[in-house]
Formats: C-alpha cells, structure tokens, sequence
C-alpha cells in the first residue's frame, strides 16, 4: 500500500538507551521547572520513571501516565522556560515508545527532550540562541553510540515545529554526522 511507512528492527535495549539519552537532556532542566513550580513533582517523576526503565524496567501503564502528567505539568507553568523544561520531561518518559516505522516524526522521540531542553535553556537566558546552541553541543558529546545507530536508522527530521523543530533538526544533523569506532 503506498504511504506506509517500513518498519525499522528496535530492540529493547534500543529503547532503553534512545530514552537514558532522552532522560540525561530532560535531567539538565528540571531545576528550571522546579524553580517555577517547586511543589510539583510530576516532571522529575517523568524522568525518573524513564530512568527506571532504561535501567531494565518495565514499559507499561506506570511510564506512559508520567509521561501525561509531565504534559499537564507543563500546563500549570507561570514561564515559557518551565514549560518547555517539563515537555523535556514528558518527551523524556514517551521516548520508550518510540514507534518503529521509517517516518520522520519519529526522530521527534528521540530528540524532542533534547530539543526541549536546549530551549528551556535558551529562554532562561533570554532568548539566547547561543546558550541552545552550546546546550546542542553538550548533548551531542554525551550521545551514546546506540543512541546515534537507532537515530540514523529513521529518515531526517521533519521541516515545522518552530524554534524546537529548528533545535531538534540542528541535534539531528550534528548527531548523524558522528562516526563511532567500534
């Protein structure tokens, strides 16, 4: 049928290491949240929970409904900043459900955390797309050498999604140009 997308092989361990790398972007702003709404833990226990699976736990009910209330979290921030710092965090926990088909919105699972997270830094810095940029750069050398294989396994990033689409094709790019030795 035309318009489907391929299929791509994902192991478990393939997820759990696309969401340790989604859960290490989302861990560097949760203060940033948490300084705007520092009685709501829903963010923290998003990351956490994906931690706890990337660590060998179970993708169940328990991650996905983190993941939901990092979302709602997000909707109960009095800045810009935070809410970008807990949609780090919910992209953080949905990184374990990363579909395997050959689509580009899937590189979204993978990057969007990372994305998220260099925006959260951004507009704490006013608006500095320099700060985005040197968060990008921290991203890319913590990147684990299977984190980079499972990207490179699905088509480029799509084009839209403002400011956090540009940032997640700019982690892209720099992310595919790295060669591992193995």
């Amino acid at each position: 049928m035309t318009g489907e997308a391929s299929a791509i092989v994902l192991s478990r361990q393939d997820l759990r290491e696309v969401t340790a790398f989604a859960a290490m972007c989302a861990e560097a702003v949760l203060g940033t949240f948490e300084a705007d709404q520092p009685d709501d833990s829903r963010p923290r226990d998003a990351v956490e929970a994906a931690w706890a699976f990337a660590r060998g736990g179970e993708r169940g009910k328990a991650l996905r409904d983190t993941a939901s209330a990092a979302l709602k979290a997000a909707k109960g921030t009095n800045t810009t900043a935070a809410r970008e710092a807990a949609w780090a965090a919910m992209s953080a926990a949905a990184a374990a459900y990363l579909h395997p088909l050959a689509k580009a919105t899937q590189v979204k699972h993978i990057l969007g955390a990372g994305a998220h997270a260099a925006r959260a830094a951004e507009l704490v810095a006013e608006d500095d797309r320099s700060v985005g940029a040197r968060h990008l750069e921290h991203v890319v050398r913590r990147a684990t050498p299977t984190a980079v294989d499972v990207l490179k396994r699905f088509p480029a990033a799509p084009a839209g999604g403002g400011r956090v689409g540009e940032l997640i094709r700019v982690l892209d790019t720099d992310l595919r140009a790295l060669a591992f030795t193995r």
